[in-house]
């Protein structure tokens, strides 16, 4: 049985995660974040004590490192690292720029690319991340390159970290996002970009009730 995969990719804040997760439950189909294996890696770096721009520091710390994905009942995604659930401790904007930094290493994205195409051997999935569509899972049967302003993206986050009671402000925020699209669309390892054959989806200006519905009538004709 040939299992279907739905890859969506975009910059920092576009609503992938979102988005991707309301797909997954419309459809039936198993959600991976892929961000949040880098993120878990990332966290390892900074509590090593390691420069998650140091390549040769890095690649030390790899084979010391074991990453575990685990869904629940609800089917939310659950990261673990060395047995420690770190769901949460990857949520931190320390964290988000270590990820950044640590996915622009090639030997990492190497190490970490079979896990995420096993996962897409287990059954249907929609997977999100940078280079979903044109590095790990080309062959992807639906493409999604989702995007927003860099000032969209920037609010969205803001709200989300207040949320959780961070301390930070917009300005900070919005540098981040930008400072973080920079670094991913020029680094020398799987830059993002969208596929050739992705459907673009801007979601400016638009709420994500108003993308999604139009995004999963797309997808079920694709797939159908």
């Amino acid at each position: 049985m040939k299992y279907k995969s739905i890859a969506v990719d975009g910059p920092s804040g576009a609503g992938k995660s979102t988005m991707a997760k309301k797909l997954a439950r419309a459809l039936g189909f198993l959600y991976v974040d892929t961000g949040a294996i880098y993120r878990t890696l990332g966290l390892f770096a900074l509590r090593q004590g390691i420069s998650p721009e140091d390549e040769a520091a890095v690649a030390k710390l790899l084979p010391m490192v074991s990453i575990r994905l685990d869904y629940g009942e609800d089917w939310v995604q659950k990261m673990y690292l060395n047995g420690e659930d770190v769901t949460d401790a990857i949520r931190t904007p320390e964290v988000s720029t270590a990820a950044s930094q640590i996915s622009a290493i090639p030997g990492v994205r190497d190490f970490l690319m079979d896990m995420q195409r096993d996962l897409a051997k287990q059954g249907n999935v929609i997977m999100d991340g940078r280079d979903i569509g044109t590095v790990v899972l080309p062959d992807a049967d639906v493409k999604i390159f989702l995007t927003a302003s860099a000032e969209d993206r920037a609010r969205r986050r803001f709200e989300e970290l207040a949320a959780r009671g961070s301390r930070t402000d917009y300005e900070t925020v919005l540098a981040d996002i930008r400072e973080r699209d920079h670094r991913d669309s020029t680094r020398s390892a799987a830059p993002l970009r969208q596929a050739e054959d992705a459907l673009l989806v801007d979601t400016t200006g638009n709420s994500m009730e108003e993308s999604f519905e139009v995004l999963l009538q797309t997808v079920r004709e694709k797939l159908a």
